[in-house]
């Protein structure tokens, strides 16, 4: 039997918002460099076309699994939604 393997470290669930005023939500490992990447034009497919962007929101966790979970439940939220999480952040 295969031992269960735990991703830890600093996991990291963000919210970046677009030139174009659309949301993008990803996760990593290291927040900044991954910012980097999305300016650069070598993030995500869907940051390349619409850079700058910058972030708006972001959350760490100590392990992989809540992380993934929360980038997809974000994923799933409005527009409205997001820009509530994000607010609520900012006070």
């Amino acid at each position: 039997m295969q031992k269960k393997f735990k991703r830890t470290g600093k996991y990291c669930v963000y919210i970046l918002e677009c030139a174009d005023k659309t949301y993008y939500t990803g996760y990593t490992q290291d927040i900044k460099r991954r910012l980097q990447l999305h300016n650069a034009g070598k993030g995500a497919k869907y940051t390349r076309d619409r850079g700058p962007v910058k972030l708006a929101w972001y959350k760490e966790y100590r392990y992989f699994k809540p992380a993934f979970l929360e980038e997809k439940r974000i994923k799933l939220l409005t527009r409205k939604q997001k820009e509530k999480l994000i607010n609520a952040k900012k006070r």
